[in-house]
């Protein structure tokens, strides 16, 4: 739910944010300790140099284990509570598994405190549930995606986001991702079902400077400003004399970037085409 902050100032006037239900809480002091681990200090750094330009850690804080691979295969667990990652977008949820285990998942749309999550093959198809692609009925939502088998979710992670089945071929399976690219995934490939949860993030106005600061974010300079260090620097016209570029000469206004990968086999439609 979008919540309106009060106009006291001109930066909170547009800002909004996410108010949680009730049963987002925090994880007792213990469970924090055993579940969590300190983040690293540095962000968009390479061996102390800057690789990613207005970037740092943001506020202190710290990782929280999440169990992308689902690898507690045939034991039921129960969900404890439902809490907020500073981490990412989306919410978080504490399990309990029956062995006494405790571990994080991703929580998604219509998963509460008291229902029941399992992973392994033959599951039921039910929200929060983990089981191989393969078994995966076509049109049914999922999320956390795995690209090899055993190896954990790296796809469709972000908070509102839904890959869905279209086709089932061999031994590989067609899933279209929330950018419109259907791509091919082997059928013994883990999933969950449901869509990631906190859906209306998108919707959220920061609203001012000092909030994105605390976030991670720092103060963008544009090239043509800079006095050197940047290709588009260090000119006494204001024509410049190129395309816009980065710091690296790499396209900055829409060009393609993105190397060609063995993987682009996988790919049944592109994104580009699917707009």
């Amino acid at each position: 739910m979008i919540k309106q902050v009060r106009p006291t100032s001109p930066g909170r006037r547009a800002q909004t944010y996410l108010k949680t239900g009730n049963e987002s809480t925090k994880s007792s002091r213990s469970v924090r300790k055993k579940l969590t681990t300190a983040s690293k200090g540095a962000v968009g750094r390479s061996a102390g140099r800057i690789s990613v330009q207005c970037r740092w850690r943001g506020a202190k804080k710290r990782y929280r284990i999440i169990d992308f691979k689902r690898s507690k295969y045939g034991i039921e667990g129960t969900i404890e509570q439902i809490e907020y990652d500073p981490n990412r977008s989306c919410d978080i949820a504490l399990v309990l598994y029956v062995d006494g285990e405790r571990r994080y998942i991703l929580s998604p749309i219509g998963l509460k405190v008291g229902s029941k999550v399992k992973s392994g093959e033959g599951v039921d198809i039910l929200t929060g549930n983990a089981l191989p692609l393969k078994q995966i009925p076509v049109g049914v939502p999922v999320h956390n995606l795995e690209m090899y088998p055993k190896a954990g979710g790296k796809f469709i992670r972000g908070a509102g986001t839904a890959a869905y089945l279209t086709a089932k071929e061999g031994k590989y399976v067609d899933i279209k991702l929330p950018s419109g690219e259907i791509k091919k995934f082997l059928g013994d490939c883990y999933g969950t079902i449901g869509q990631v949860g906190n859906e209306e993030h998108k919707l959220v106005s920061i609203g001012k400077a000092g909030r994105a600061f605390h976030m991670g974010s720092r103060p963008k300079t544009r090239g043509k400003a800079r006095s050197d260090g940047h290709p588009l620097a260090g000119s006494y016209s204001r024509r410049v004399g190129r395309q816009p570029v980065d710091k690296w000469g790499n396209l900055a206004k829409g060009g393609k970037t993105r190397r060609r990968k063995h993987t682009d086999k996988f790919i049944v439609k592109s994104r580009r085409s699917a707009k």
